[in-house]
This record gives structure tokens, C-alpha cells and sequence, in this order.
């Protein structure tokens, strides 16, 4: 069971999940966040959920979790500056601050991988999924749906990229409470980097991001894209390099070779 009381006083924050939702049960944390009749409109509420009925993952791939021993959560952003390129930094900044919280507190090596995934030794411990909603041409919310995997050591499926959990990566058996609000407390930082010092966030991304240099290949549908993974832009999107060429890469599912 979470304790609610013991995350509260690890939870250092002024505004990212001092609104907090804690179920049991729903059918996304996401779609928890993003339907309209919930009414949900406070920035940086967190809705964290025991079990995920339809969760997910980016091009509505499933994302499997035992109930009570993982983290799957949504954060709420509002009444923010979402043009330019702040949308994708929001996902970077995500991605990172699950990457610092793990370093702190197990000491773990980390390694990125774009665009939003979290690994441990090669192995998928976390991913993001950013969803939003725009009246017109402006993007009035934007949320990011985190997935961790903490305490389970058994997973049933076929998986692209093999998962792994902290709990078998470190040997110890993982304060959810604690985690969570390490990762909450290091967002809101990294949130504030993106006003403050946004190329700071891709210059720490890029640090853990192992593929640079890489050769890899892109997958997006039917199509397949070789070369060599050269950089990340300013906007964070992926140059490839094909012999003399550079090209733009906006999203796909990239792999090593």
C-alpha cells in the first residue's frame, strides 16, 4: 500500500503534486488528467494509479504493470508557455528527472534513449508518454504520463527492448514514496530549467544518451531509416546522418545497427 503520509513529507515541491490523486484503479492516468469532465485544472497535479486498465505507451503501444509495485502516474501542466520548443523539452526534462532521482538515491548508471525512454543496463526501466489539449493554434494543457517500473522482477510478454525493474538492478526492495517524490521534487527544477537554461536539459540528456555515434536504424510504420545517429537538435529531434546527408528525425523507434 502507498503511504501517502510518508510521501508528503518527502515531497519538497511548491506546486507539483501539492494537488495529489491517489485510485486504485483506472483506465489511464493520462486520460485521467485530459478528460474534461473530471475537472482537473489545478498546474502540477499528480494523479497516481495502482493499476492502469488501458495504459500505455507512445503509438498506443500497452504498458503492462502488477498492481502495488510499480509507479505508474501523470502529471498536470497549465497556464504555461507551451510554444516553441517547451513541449519537447517537457519531455526531455521528464525523462531526466527519473534518470537523476535513480542516480541519487540507488546509484545507478542510467542511459537514455531517444525520445523517452528510461534504461538500466540496456534493459527498459521507465518510459514517458506526453499528451495535450489546444483550443486552436494553443496548447492549453499538456500532460506527462510516467511509467516506472520499481518492485517487479517478472515480465510476461514480447518486448522490443527487454525490461527491468530498480528493484533488480539494485538488489533492494524500492520505497515507492520515497522514489516518487524524488522525481516530483527534481521536475519542478527541471521545469524551471526550461525558462532559466533550456539548453542545460539537452546537454544533460545527450550526457546519458548512449546511441550517439552510433549506427542505429529508425522505424516509423513500414518505413526504416539507417545512418548514423550524429546529435540532438535545439528542439531535441534526432540528426541522422546518411553519407553526406543530415535529416531531421521527428519521431520513430530507433535501434542500435
Amino acid at each position: 500500500m502507498f503511504d501517502l503520509e510518508f510521501f508528503d513529507i518527502k515531497l519538497d515541491t511548491e506546486v507539483v503534486g501539492r494537488n495529489f490523486i491517489y485510485a486504485d484503479e483506472v483506465d489511464s492516468t493520462n486520460s485521467t488528467l485530459l478528460n474534461k469532465s473530471n475537472k482537473y485544472d489545478k498546474d502540477g497535479t499528480v494523479v497516481l494509479s495502482e493499476k492502469q486498465n488501458e495504459g500505455r505507451g507512445r503509438k498506443d503501444s500497452v504498458w503492462y504493470s502488477n498492481k502495488g509495485m510499480n509507479l505508474t502516474f501523470s502529471i498536470l501542466l497549465k497556464d504555461r508557455d507551451f510554444s516553441g520548443r517547451r513541449i519537447n523539452l517537457i519531455n526531455f526534462a521528464s525523462s531526466l528527472a527519473v534518470a537523476l532521482a535513480i542516480e541519487n538515491l540507488y546509484q545507478l548508471k542510467i542511459a537514455l534513449k531517444w525520445p523517452n525512454d528510461v534504461l538500466i543496463n540496456g534493459k527498459k526501466t521507465a518510459g514517458i508518454l506526453i499528451e495535450s489539449i489546444s483550443a486552436g493554434k494553443k496548447i492549453e494543457k499538456v500532460v506527462t504520463g510516467i511509467g516506472i517500473n520499481v518492485n517487479q522482477t517478472s515480465f510476461q510478454g514480447i518486448f522490443k527492448i527487454p525490461p527491468t525493474s530498480i528493484k533488480e538492478e539494485s538488489g533492494n526492495n524500492i520505497e515507492r514514496e520515497v522514489l516518487l517524490a524524488e522525481v516530483l521534487n527534481i521536475f519542478e527544477e527541471v521545469l524551471q530549467w526550461i525558462d532559466d537554461k533550456p539548453d542545460e536539459i539537452l546537454k544533460d540528456w545527450k550526457a546519458r544518451c548512449r546511441m550517439i555515434g552510433e549506427k542505429i536504424s529508425v522505424t516509423e510504420g513500414d518505413q526504416v531509416r539507417y545512418g548514423i545517429f550524429d546529435d540532438i537538435d535545439d528542439e531535441g529531434f534526432l540528426i541522422l546522418k546518411t553519407g553526406r546527408k543530415y535529416e531531421k528525425i521527428y519521431f520513430g523507434d530507433v535501434s542500435i545497427g
